[in-house]
């Protein structure tokens, strides 16, 4: 195998060819930045929805006219997916072996992902300028 210590070979031959280092960091640190940004993101929402009462459409398109909560709420969309998309990156890359299926697979749900968001950002804006 290249990683045993047996032969001739130099500690940079036994590694070759086992995995990439280019982009790791990049990764763990934006999903942890995201991890880091939906905690108050929630806490506000999770409050927003508890102490007003959205039982008529009036009250939510009054509350979601608010700048500050559109707003907020606009970028409660983009860290979720964001951080969505980095996770269910390291779960596909981790789990499936299969390297055209992987292709596709991170292609399709980076593409999803991307819709949603831009569905989800629509209506936000869509709700708060009307």
């Amino acid at each position: 195998m290249k990683w045993d210590n047996t032969g001739l070979k130099t500690a940079e031959a036994r590694v070759s060819g086992l995995g990439s280092a280019k982009s790791g960091t990049h990764h763990w640190i934006h999903q942890r930045l995201t991890a880091v940004a939906n905690i108050p993101l929630v806490l506000w929402l999770v409050w927003s929805i508890c102490t007003h009462d959205f039982t008529s459409y009036l009250v939510f398109d009054g509350w979601i006219s608010q700048p500050v909560n559109a707003i907020l709420l606009i970028l409660f969309v983009i860290s979720a997916f964001y951080h969505a998309v980095l996770g269910t990156q390291v779960v596909v890359e981790d789990y499936v072996h299969n390297e055209p299926l992987k292709i596709i697979k991170l292609l399709s749900h980076r593409l999803i992902y991307i819709g949603l968001a831009v569905a989800c950002i629509f209506s936000i804006l869509k709700l708060a300028f009307t």
